[in-house]
């Protein structure tokens, strides 16, 4: 689908609004997919919406379904998403005890995913990126936060840019952050971070 603007401002305007724009007679996996795509683009992948709920939303406004083909698009968007979900199971950026714990899962994830076949492997580390993409993005916005007090508005900003440089070069990653936390000017910063 072309990306166009939308004029939409909630999830189920959007699936209306594209799901017209598409004038189709009936509504299966490609029309499905075309609208979790324009959701995306739109609001961000926290707006992705599983095929079977656009599925009912476009049918409640008298669009005819092609039935298998929304189940088989229903069925493979879960299997992709219980991945990702595995992927990010037991990580938790919150504060430095849990994001140091954060890294070395995230650590043998990407290890464990190289030592995969190539295929699944290069797929699962491109999830691991998006995972760790998300959760940076999360920290910074944390990082700014009001509501926070400035030790926990600092820490986040630090997390964020340890998932930063996790970003940048994975495989210096370990090494990196043991310096960064042995140095002078992060103890001064950071005293409560025991370094073991």
């Amino acid at each position: 689908m072309m990306a166009r603007s939308w004029s939409a401002r909630n999830k189920r305007d959007l699936i209306i609004e594209v799901w017209e724009y598409l004038d189709c007679e009936s509504v299966g996996a490609p029309e499905l997919e075309q609208i979790q795509q324009a959701l995306t683009q739109k609001f961000g992948a926290g707006a992705l919406t599983s095929p079977a709920s656009i599925a009912r939303t476009v049918a409640d406004e008298g669009a005819a379904l092609r039935h298998p083909e929304v189940f088989q698009c229903d069925v493979k968007w879960r299997e992709q998403n219980l991945k990702k979900w595995e992927l990010r199971e037991g990580l938790d950026f919150s504060d430095f005890s849990s994001a140091f714990e954060s890294v070395v899962k995230l650590e043998e994830k990407r290890l464990q995913l190289q030592r995969g076949d190539e295929a699944t492997g290069a797929t699962g580390l491109r999830e691991l990126r998006d995972i760790v993409a998300a959760a940076r993005k999360d920290s910074l916005l944390q990082a700014r936060s009001k509501i926070l007090d400035g030790n926990a508005r600092g820490q986040r900003k630090e997390i964020s840019e340890w998932l930063t440089v996790w970003l940048q070069a994975p495989e210096l990653f370990s090494d990196w952050l043991d310096l960064r936390r042995r140095s002078p000017e992060y103890k001064k910063k950071f005293p409560e971070d025991k370094v073991g």
